[in-house]
């Protein structure tokens, strides 16, 4: 992490259910558990700079630290923190970004993590950042990445493969987002989510909605999986500002989002909603939701060809005198329901929402954790109940009545 970042903490995220903290530090990496807050698990065996869990289980999947030395960022540890063993350890050719699915500067591999067999590898432009979403979702699993446009020079040649993206000298980053199943192994949609480049990307639990976000950071869009029907449209804010992170609560509800800003903004979904229903707002395309043979390139040029449609339906009903989209959104995005303020400015955090209370949890970049009341029939702004620290002893932390 950056902006502020504890000299000795190198990672720290949430696990998918959000009941736990994973932490890296230049030591080795722990594990807390948020509710009640406490340490469950301390390894000191070197640094680490990823540290990623899966759901509320022992596997866990490591990876070194850059800087450090006996450290590779390039060697991928699955462990078993229960039965102290070595599941396996993979070694790439270039640097790790996030594990899982596992996310290289040009390239994603995507592996069956019960035999850690390689399913599939999709070459991609830079993506240094390494943004992506995988669902949680065994039922309904798709991974969403940015996804650059060809440019008018580049040929496009019917049934092109998903692993052959346009090379980085013909591309440009774009505010497209590419929907790929992990089971068919195809592509299901791209969404033409916002003018400027992608910045962050989130699927709920049962991964039938995506939250996106541009460099921009003052809107925020959520689409259906895989119809990529956009669903809601909310303003962060008026000013630009790098967002960190985004996740919505386990009934998908609420959406939570942090920022370079030093606030979390908590963003209402209507109780209910069919998240995989069209909505009536909607300027997305209308396409089909199973995968499409033949790649990204069979994908667009479907694509297209419902673009032509829908833009010839919407001229033929476009004469009663309505604002264009493109206008009306100017009015249209909600605010927030509930936000609050971080007690310290220039920290990087994740945020994530309670599954079992009505609660905000902030974990930042200089090594606390944070836990928030939300008051869910006034909203306002959240008042903070309890601050932690990450990396010391439980003699350091601190309650707040």
């Amino acid at each position: 992490m950056a902006e502020r970042t504890n000299s000795n903490m190198l990672f720290a995220n949430f696990n998918q259910d959000f009941s736990c903290v994973s932490v890296g530090t230049r030591k080795g990496y722990s594990i807390t558990n948020c509710d009640p807050f406490g340490r469950v698990y301390t390894s000191n065996d070197g640094a680490r700079g990823i540290v990623e869990m899966l759901f509320c289980t022992s596997l866990i999947a490591l990876v070194g630290a850059a800087d450090q030395p006996q450290s590779s960022p390039r060697k991928l540890q699955i462990v078993n923190t229960k039965r102290q063993s070595m599941i396996c350890e993979l070694l790439f050719p270039s640097s790790t970004a996030k594990t899982l699915v596992i996310v290289l500067e040009t390239e994603i591999y995507i592996y069956d993590i019960s035999n850690m067999r390689l399913l599939h590898v999709i070459e991609t432009t830079p993506n240094p950042e390494a943004i992506c979403a995988l669902s949680p979702s065994a039922d309904s699993s798709y991974l969403a990445y940015p996804s650059t446009v060809p440019s008018p020079t580049t040929t496009l040649t019917p049934g092109t493969a998903i692993n052959s993206a346009p090379s980085a000298a013909t591309t440009s980053p774009s505010g497209d987002v590419l929907l790929f199943s992990t089971r068919s192994l195809t592509v299901a949609n791209v969404i033409q989510a916002h003018k400027a480049p992608i910045s962050f990307l989130s699927i709920n639990s049962t991964g039938t909605i995506l939250a996106t976000s541009s460099d921009k950071g003052t809107v925020i869009r959520v689409w259906s999986i895989p119809g990529a029907e956009k669903l809601y449209q909310f303003r962060r804010g008026t000013r630009e500002a790098k967002i960190y992170s985004m996740n919505f609560n386990t009934v998908s509800t609420l959406l939570a989002v942090s920022s370079a800003h030093d606030t979390v903004h908590i963003f209402k979904l209507a109780r209910g909603k069919d998240a995989t229903s069209p909505s009536p707002s909607s300027d997305s395309v209308d396409t089909a939701e199973g995968g499409v043979d033949g790649g990204y390139e069979a994908f667009i040029e479907k694509k297209k060809n419902a673009e032509f449609l829908r833009v010839t339906k919407t001229l033929s009903h476009s004469m009663g005198g309505y604002l264009p989209n493109t206008l009306t959104e100017m009015w249209e995005p909600s605010r927030d329901f509930a936000f609050l303020r971080l007690p310290t400015s220039g920290a990087r955090c994740a945020v994530a929402l309670s599954a079992t209370m009505p609660q905000v949890m902030v974990i930042s970049s200089e090594g606390y954790f944070y836990s928030y009341n939300i008051d869910l029939e006034n909203g306002g702004e959240c008042s903070l109940m309890k601050q932690y620290s990450l990396l010391d002893s439980g003699d350091d932390s601190s309650g707040i009545e």
